[in-house]
């Protein structure tokens, strides 16, 4: 498990308030009160299941470290610990992003 890296996806418009400081979390992450990421191995399980059929997602590559200890990885989905986030997701802490894409295997592409 790389502990330095996370990722979240995210809607078109998802993005754009992230990009303009005003992102505090989709829908799920407002009502389970912390925003979640997913390791790399992860992701395209968390594509799969929360955002079959969506078109115009984008991933970020989130830097955990910048994060501090805001971040708390926690037992989820399948017994994983996931990557949580209790706090505001600032683009100062994402160091990539890219429109979500697959490659030939089906897996997500790391932006």
């Amino acid at each position: 498990m790389n502990d330095e890296t996370a990722y979240k996806v995210l809607t078109g418009t998802e993005f754009a308030a992230l990009e303009a400081g005003r992102f505090e979390g989709a829908p799920v992450d407002l009502a389970d009160g912390y925003i979640h990421l997913s390791t790399a191995a992860q992701l395209t399980g968390t594509v799969d299941r929360h955002f079959s059929g969506q078109n115009g997602l984008v991933v970020v590559t989130v830097d955990l470290a910048a994060l501090g200890e805001a971040v708390r990885w926690e037992i989820s989905r399948g017994g994983q610990k996931f990557p949580h986030l209790y706090g505001r997701l600032r683009m100062a802490a994402v160091t990539a992003h890219a429109p979500l894409a697959r490659a030939a295997d089906g897996s997500v592409e790391l932006p």
